[in-house]
This record gives structure tokens, sequence and C-alpha cells, in this order.
């Protein structure tokens, strides 16, 4: 029964570790940070940029040349890590 509970802890905290890390659906534009941006949408549009390993998504052709000309002025925005190419 102990071996039970145990295989129940280790594997319950490991989802909990593997749910933190889920890519999310939506992300908040860096440069107009009250727009959500659907990540699929913006990555099928290269609606997105790279910047210091990790990728940011833009809520509309506009925000991306924002983005570009300053992107450290957006590092802090919610962004995920730059997929690697395989």
């Amino acid at each position: 029964m102990k071996q039970l509970l145990s295989l129940a802890l280790i594997l319950g905290i490991s989802t909990s570790v593997f749910a933190q890390t889920k890519t999310p659906k939506e992300l908040a534009c860096p440069v107009m940070s009250d727009h959500k941006v659907n990540i699929a949408k913006a990555t099928k549009e290269k609606m997105f940029a790279d910047y210091k390993g990790r990728r940011y998504f833009f809520c509309c052709a506009g925000c991306k040349p924002a983005f570009s000309k300053d992107p450290a002025k957006y590092a802090k925005a919610p962004s995920i890590p730059t997929p690697k190419k395989g």
C-alpha cells in the first residue's frame, strides 16, 4: 500500500510539473499587451519574432516591426522558448 501511495505521489508531482511547462494556447501581444494572440494562428501567419531564445507573438502586422525595432523594450512580455529546428 505504501508503494502504491508513493507511486501516486510521484505521478502527481510529475503531472503537475508537466502541466506547468505545457505551451499555452494564447499569449498577450508584447507591443499591445491588452490584446491576446492565438499562438497556432500567429505561427501559421508568421506573426512572431524570436529574440534571445524566446518567441514572441503579435496581434497585428504593425506590432512585428515595432518589436523588431526595439526588442529589448518588449523582452519581459509573455513568450515561449524558441522551438528547436529539427
